[in-house]
């Protein structure tokens, strides 16, 4: 996220995926779209977008081929389960700008891909590696009256963690039972990303009063480990995302109104598609109903009573006319209706479509005011305890004349609270 500050942070960001987001991902990562709801995107540039490992076919395909392989198990997974993630690492614009621009994002973000085949587990379990080098900063652009591009790397994988299968009761040799079978690599996004322990400064478990461990969530340790990886890369001038803060969630949740204002475009752009589909198919339909049989050409067809016969006799040019109007006739009903059934799928899906368009659509609309929603007055309330302990803690320092131990010649400055 870009902040006014001068402080340049790391962000690292996960994306859990089904395999329709994934699709939707991929549409954007490689850029095989034909419109982006992101119209900061430059389409020129689009070659100068880096892959440090670029997909050997479509995601879901390198799934499958990764399943038949054997590099990764399926097993115990549900049909609808997120079998994707997606990686975003990030820092503000300024950053590169203020560093050269391009060739630098190139070298922070290839060693970037390095700390992402560590936090994934390894290189194998990765499809995809892109730098994105053709999204305009619309605001530095204008402020700095010059282009500004936002790099930023995506990296796609298939969460995955080590599991040993071991022998059940029912094996016949029962000196076996209980011991590993196989080792096997389990898609399983919710135990990639399960919470650890958070250690205090001498690597032990932190304990609640309770006894329980006190765990530190997934996005926290995410953020830990890119900080620490770029720090030991030698990009010294970065900082890691505030901890606990409100600035965590706000990244958190604008990152996904980004994304469903993505999927709110692809399903609008697929409405507008069915759309145009349903008004050629009924043109074809009218152009059809236009091609009327020559009725008056029929009617003028005169036959004529055999005699001593139930049978009427024709001229061969009019059994001719009369033939052809005939099948002429048959054909265009089939094709109307096959036309007209088509139309109507169209005409449904399009409802559909819709309907998805206005529930994403709502949906987005919650997100408008997001700072509303963190809990003020719990953050305020929290803020004055801090405070409290601040004051007590000056207090006691003023009482034992210690000031001297904070610096050099170092007094105490009063705050606005005390004043009061």
């Amino acid at each position: 996220m870009a902040r006014g500050n001068g402080i340049h942070r790391t962000s690292a960001r996960n994306m859990r995926m089904t395999t329709d987001k994934a699709a939707n991902a991929q549409g954007h990562n490689e850029r095989e779209k034909e419109n982006y709801v992101n119209q900061d995107i430059v389409p020129e540039r689009r070659d100068m977008n880096v892959h440090f490992k670029a997909p050997t076919a479509d995601y879901t395909a390198m799934f499958n081929q990764m399943v038949a392989d054997g590099v990764i198990s399926t097993r115990g997974l549900k049909a609808d389960a997120e079998k994707f993630g997606e990686l975003i690492f990030d820092v503000n614009s300024a950053y590169f700008y203020n560093h050269g621009g391009y060739d630098f994002a190139k070298q922070f973000y290839a060693d970037a891909y390095q700390s992402a085949i560590k936090i994934v587990g390894g290189e194998q379990y990765i499809l995809s590696a892109v730098m994105h080098a053709d999204e305009r900063n619309r605001a530095m652009s204008e402020a700095l009256g010059q282009d500004v591009y936002h790099y930023h790397l995506h990296v796609v994988y298939v969460p995955v963690v080590e599991k040993q299968i071991l022998w059940s009761k029912r094996c016949k040799d029962k000196s076996l039972v209980g011991k590993v079978k196989e080792t096997i690599m389990q898609v399983s996004m919710s135990k990639k990303w399960a919470s650890k322990p958070a250690l205090d400064e001498n690597g032990q478990e932190l304990r609640s009063k309770a006894g329980k461990p006190v765990l530190k969530k997934s996005y926290s340790v995410l953020q830990d480990d890119f900080f620490q990886d770029m720090r030991s890369a030698g990009y010294t001038d970065v900082e890691r995302g505030e901890r606990g803060s409100s600035e965590e969630h706000l990244t958190v949740t604008q990152f996904k109104v980004e994304r469903e204002q993505e999927r709110l475009a692809d399903l609008t752009e697929q409405t507008q598609q069915k759309e145009a589909e349903a008004a050629a198919l009924g043109k074809k339909i009218e152009k059809i109903q236009k091609q009327q049989v020559a009725v008056q050409q029929v009617e003028q067809i005169e036959a004529k009573p055999v005699p001593l016969s139930s049978k009427v006799m024709l001229e061969r040019s009019e059994y001719k006319a009369l033939a052809t109007a005939a099948k002429k006739y048959i054909t265009q009903e089939k094709r109307e209706s096959k036309l007209q059934k088509a139309l109507d799928a169209a005409h449904k899906l399009i409802s559909e479509l819709k309907a998805q368009v206005a529930s994403l659509t709502a949906e987005l609309s919650k997100y408008k005011s997001v700072r509303s929603k963190l809990n003020s007055v719990s953050l305020e309330h929290e803020n004055e305890e801090l405070r409290s302990k601040v004051r007590r803690y000056e207090r006691v320092i003023d009482r034992q004349n210690l000031w001297h131990l904070f610096g050099r010649d170092r007094v105490k400055t009063h705050s606005r609270d005390d004043a009061r």
